[in-house]
């Protein structure tokens, strides 16, 4: 737990005042006074004996007991300045905003650690270093601006970087999004992102706590409590969106499987966020549209009715939600020719709703009435209503404010006209709404919003699996890539549906397995990784002739030591991989396989373990999904089958979390079976 100290102090000392406001010691201790802090506030500053008017002691020592200490002072005399307040003076919160830590030096990483010993071995709580501070409805610890407006149910927000944070402040203050909290946590040196969002989780009241959690993540140090945490609050009713930056890849990697080069990083959070229901962003914009859109009620469906008195705006709108998977209905019948009777000649209820550069609050209260009362394939409406300038539209902007109030279908307000009417959003704003100023932007956070998954569940249940014997492979092999003959041994201990097959030495056994098996078969050679490109695979050999003539070709190919034969399957090829991922665990991939694979790169990723509802959503949601179905004809691929596999390549991961790279490419599946025909595995102890 977080020291109540540090949240909410009853006194708080600024070591490093000033009175200086352009310095960080000298702006932290302003925003506190301007901001009303109602506790006692002290100030150490070696060489005043008063700053800004309030009383400065000369050294730490000289303080009185103090709840919280923000240290604005050259890291060299950080160490000694937490120890003291730590050890005598009961100091149980520190905001260190000094830099020169972990992030410059060894040395500096050495003092960090120490400082964090100290404040945890006095069961303290630390914001920093190298961080911008913090900021609640009780203080604003912090020495930059912009100061947001500090409420109940505005806003969470927690960055790993400072900077960021006050831009991505600047994107939301000015569209009427108000805070609850600000961290900012710099190096993270005890509490990082996952850990402020461990207290937000730990203390949320539904109704009571800020409804929406902001995050600006540069590095995913601990995935597992990101998860839990994230899962838990959306579960209790929070909404959740970030960003991670730092999403591409310097140089490429060098990958010796399919899965390998597909599953990186990036995709890992990807995957993460998807299980955890958070919404991920890529701009500070998108971030601050997707709160904005989150403190709206949700709609209960994807039909959406655009009501504007501007063509432009309306058709980017439609093309943005269309696009992003939403429905623009048409209106028609006796109500909306009702509707368009009461607005001017020229205008279109068709929807988009168009009534003119000439509407007037008058018509718009007809037009939301409608959509409320008499269109039943409405679920939501997006009102797009700017100025040339010509007149004041305080009235347009009262009325959407009533119809927010009392109409139960979400009403999204667009106003562009940022600098003709900038005094009129500023009236709407102030009766807390909160607005949008660009439709297309707009459009393409509430598509998000709304094809973000619910999180999976907290228990997830896998298939039985023959763990002993997984465990005695496992435990049996060195590193590496495992010979064919474990690689089968592992998927039928994990009950994974195979081609019948055997590897051979020689002629006489692939003769003999041939007679035993019978015709069509597939021939590939066993050592080279890639297969396919040394002319090593053989399909659909009919006859003992060929299986002699092609083994005695294979066998003498480079790297080559053996020929695996199996029987010659038909179906559609599709692909199953897994991929350890440092911190995340194993990543489990599902799409079309064979060369497809290559070609496309059309695959879905999930974090182990594996729902079965997450492995046909990974299916469900491929591009190439109407394949998996069946086209134009030809047969599709038992889907259900294919739920099974995936999450039984999860039980395989999760049993042996050794596994590094699992690859079966391809799996041949219709409508009777999905089966492995080619599978590596690679095991990294």
């Amino acid at each position: 737990m977080i020291n109540e100290k540090l949240l909410n102090p009853r006194s708080i000392v600024v070591v490093g005042g000033s009175d200086d406001i352009q310095k960080p010691g000298g702006k932290v201790l302003k925003n506190i006074i301007d901001n009303n802090f109602k506790g006692e506030l002290y100030v150490v500053n070696p060489k005043l004996d008063y700053v800004q008017g309030i009383k400065s002691y000369r050294s730490v020592e000289e303080l009185p007991q103090v709840d919280c200490a923000i240290l604005a002072i050259a890291s060299k005399f950080c160490e000694q300045t937490v120890y003291v307040l730590a050890n005598q003076k009961a100091t149980g919160g520190f905001i260190i905003l000094s830099a020169g830590f972990s992030e410059e030096s060894h040395e500096g990483a050495e003092m960090e650690k120490r400082i964090v010993e100290i404040i945890e071995k006095n069961r303290g709580s630390l914001i920093g270093p190298n961080c911008i501070g913090m900021m609640n409805q009780n203080y604003t610890g912090v020495f930059t601006t912009p100061i947001p407006q500090l409420t109940q149910n505005g806003v969470d927000f927690i960055s790993g970087s400072g900077a960021t944070a006050v831009f991505i402040m600047e994107s939301a203050i000015p569209k009427g999004l108000t805070f609850s909290s600000v961290f900012s946590v710099g190096n993270s040196a005890q509490l990082g992102v996952e850990d402020i969002l461990q207290h937000l989780d730990e203390t949320y009241v539904h109704g009571e706590s800020a409804p929406v959690k902001l995050l600006y993540i540069e590095s995913v140090n601990k995935p597992q409590k990101l998860y839990k945490h994230a899962s838990s609050l959306i579960r209790k009713g929070a909404k959740i969106a970030a960003i991670k930056s730092g999403s591409s890849e310097a140089g490429s990697r060098a990958a010796s499987s399919h899965t390998g080069a597909m599953a990186s990083p990036d995709v890992a959070v990807d995957a993460l966020f998807k299980k955890a229901g958070i919404v991920r962003c890529h701009s500070r914009e998108e971030l601050a549209t997707v709160a904005a859109i989150f403190m709206h009620p949700k709609p209960n469906g994807k039909n959406i009715a655009i009501v504007t008195h501007a063509g432009g705006p309306a058709v980017m709108l439609t093309d943005a939600l269309s696009n992003g998977g939403l429905n623009i209905p048409k209106i028609q019948g006796e109500k909306a020719q009702q509707l368009l009777e009461k607005l001017f000649p020229g205008s279109s209820v068709a929807n988009p709703i168009d009534f003119l550069a000439t509407g007037t609050a008058e018509q718009l209260g007809y037009i939301i009435d409608a959509c409320e009362n008499d269109f039943d394939n409405i679920d939501a409406m997006a009102v797009i209503f700017g100025s040339p300038g010509l007149f004041p539209v305080y009235d347009v902007y009262d009325l959407l404010d009533e119809k927010m109030k009392s109409c139960k279908k979400p009403i999204f307000p667009i106003l562009p006209s940022v600098i003709n009417v900038k005094n009129e959003i500023e009236h709407f704003i102030s009766k807390g709404r909160i607005y949008f100023a660009d439709e297309v932007t707009f459009g393409n956070a509430l598509a998000k919003t709304l094809k973000v998954p619910l999180p999976q569940p907290e228990n997830i249940e896998l298939p039985e699996v023959n763990k002993s014997k997984i465990r005695e492979i496992i435990e049996s092999s060195e590193n590496g890539y495992l010979p064919p003959e474990k690689v089968s041994a592992l998927l039928d201990a994990a009950g994974i549906d195979r081609a019948m097959e055997k590897v051979v030495y020689n002629v006489d056994e692939a003769v003999a397995f041939a007679r035993e098996i019978g015709y069509p078969l597939v021939m590939k050679v066993v050592g080279p990784v890639h297969k396919s490109d040394v002319g090593g695979v053989v399909l659909n050999v009919k006859e003992e002739e060929t299986v002699v003539k092609e083994f005695n070709r294979l066998i003498k190919i480079k790297d080559t030591y053996a020929v695996l034969m199996g029987e010659m399957l038909s179906g559609t090829e599709v692909f199953i991989g897994a991929k350890r991922e440092e911190k995340f665990g194993h990543l489990v991939l599902a799409g079309l396989g064979g060369i497809f694979i290559e070609v496309l790169h059309d695959v879905n990723t999930a974090i182990s373990p594996v729902s079965k509802q997450e492995a046909a959503d990974m299916i469900k949601n491929l591009k190439s999904y109407k394949i998996i179905e069946g086209i134009r004809g030809q047969e599709g691929v038992n889907q259900e089958i294919f739920i099974m596999q995936i999450i039984r390549i999860s039980a395989l991961v999760e049993a042996a979390p050794e596994i590094f790279e699992l690859d079966l490419n391809p799996l041949l599946g219709n409508s009777r079976y999905v089966k492995a025909v080619d599978a590596r595995i690679r095991i990294e102890k």
